[in-house]
């Protein structure tokens, strides 16, 4: 007989976020350790959408879909989680650069990453450094994830990474860089630690950056 982990994970594949809130609340009745649940259930369903997602058998609407199933699921875990002070892997901030407006592949990457369970703080899109900057002293962060979609505006990352150096806390966070003109030399040629060409390597790289690995 399958286990109401495994029901989760599978039901949350498809997207079928009332089934996800209804199994995630009886899992609890039944007295499942809140962290099991998201890790066996939630967590390990987001990460074989975002497996699928890399290797092109299912697409942005199924992610979508699934990140709503995941975030319903998490809601009715949120209490549960606090009270046994299960804390997340570690803290994003991400935003598109100055200059650039779109949000689709940022939208991703916030699902995709918090799918590992990491905290995201999405500070949206056309985000000057400064706005960065006073993000990540309000919040506190290990990363700064960047990203453009034009090759216009993706030299707005390096002023990103110059507006942490002014204020000497370039050494305190990891940036993250990524989007459609990004490359790895690009990443490295502005300072950048970390590139991803897409919101799943994304996700699997600020998880590896955040536990050390």
């Amino acid at each position: 007989m399958m286990s109401i982990l495994q029901e989760i994970s599978e039901a949350l594949q498809k997207g079928r976020a009332k089934v996800v809130t209804e199994l995630v609340q009886k899992a609890l009745d039944d007295g499942l350790k809140a962290e099991d649940i998201l890790n066996e259930g939630l967590l390990a369903g987001m990460e074989i959408v975002g497996t699928k997602f890399k290797n092109n058998d299912v697409y942005v609407p199924e992610v979508l879909i699934a990140a709503r199933a995941m975030n319903q699921g998490s809601a009715i875990l949120k209490p549960a989680l606090a009270e046994s002070g299960v804390k997340p892997l570690g803290r994003v901030i991400l935003g598109t650069v100055k200059g650039d407006l779109h949000d689709i592949g940022k939208n991703l990457v916030r699902m995709m990453m918090e799918g590992k369970g990491i905290e995201v703080i999405d500070i949206g899109v056309d985000v000057p450094p400064e706005k960065f900057y006073e993000a990540y002293e309000k919040e506190g962060a290990e990363i700064i994830a960047c990203s453009a979609l034009l090759t216009t505006t993706m030299n707005e990352m390096k002023n990103v990474i110059d507006y942490f150096v002014e204020k000497n806390a370039r050494d305190k966070v990891k940036f993250m860089v990524g989007g459609a003109p990004i490359t790895e030399s690009f990443c490295q040629s502005i300072g950048a630690d970390h590139y991803a060409a897409d919101a799943a390597s994304a996700a699997d790289v600020a998880k590896a950056a955040l536990v050390g690995a």
